[in-house]
């Protein structure tokens, strides 16, 4: 069974994958990328298809990015697309929603059909964290959350609390919770992208790093990164074990 699953999953992740790529690539002008109007012309068809279908679109960014999330989709991309389509405040609701949502299922999916690989896979290089979660599973996978996962791949993230059996609830609201300020940040940073096109005539780095809707955001994800060092050598290191 978990043979069989496991395929599925490959299979569902590399069509829905391709068949997201395709549907974008169909979309572009490969000729006109190297031209900032090009990018203006985009930036105000998806702002009025958003604004004319936002809950239809809302509704199918919700189940893409579950899906996405269970067949161990990156998450940072969907952020910045949340951020350009939605905005930075509608963008972090949606996707914090959608992508707990996406992140319990792969859990549940990990825990059920494979949780002898993921033990072996992670239970030996994390084992000094065992009995620290289970000291208070929901407190300690929230600063875990908080600190962006220590720098752990997103869908190792998600698939972690397999090894100590986390209660589901625990899970789900110690991951919305702690995924807040990253994802907003990183809505933020999309949102900035968005606006920087729509004002701007022309293009130039120096002008969209010193625009404030992206070095606030950059700033802040800095200090996030910051905040996760010492998050880690506070909560995470030997003498907690």
């Amino acid at each position: 069974m978990s043979k069989k699953l496991k395929l599925f999953l490959g299979i569902s992740y590399l069509f829905i994958l391709l068949s997201f790529l395709y549907f974008v690539f169909l979309q572009v002008e490969v000729s006109r990328l190297n031209d900032f109007a090009y990018y203006k012309e985009l930036q105000i068809n998806i702002d009025g298809f958003i604004g004319d279908k936002l809950y239809i679109n809302l509704l199918i960014f919700f189940v893409f990015s579950i899906a996405w999330v269970v067949l161990l989709g990156f998450g940072s991309p969907l952020l910045i697309i949340s951020g350009i389509f939605f905005g930075k405040w509608i963008g972090t609701f949606i996707s914090v929603i959608s992508i707990s949502l996406g992140a319990l299922g792969l859990y549940i999916i990990a825990n059920f059909f494979f949780k002898n690989f993921v033990n072996t896979l992670l239970e030996k290089r994390f084992s000094k964290y065992i009995n620290l979660f289970k000291k208070n599973e929901f407190y300690y996978f929230f600063i875990f959350r908080l600190a962006a996962g220590l720098g752990l791949p997103f869908c190792l993230q998600n698939v972690l609390p397999v090894i100590f059996s986390m209660k589901k609830i625990n899970y789900f609201f110690a991951s919305f919770l702690g995924f807040v300020p990253g994802f907003f940040i990183w809505n933020s940073i999309g949102s900035g992208i968005n606006k920087f096109i729509k004002d701007s005539d022309s293009f130039s780095f120096t002008s969209l790093f010193f625009s404030k809707e992206i070095y606030l955001p950059l700033t802040m994800f800095i200090i996030l990164i910051l905040t996760s060092v010492l998050i880690k050598n506070k909560f995470f290191n030997d003498r907690n074990k």
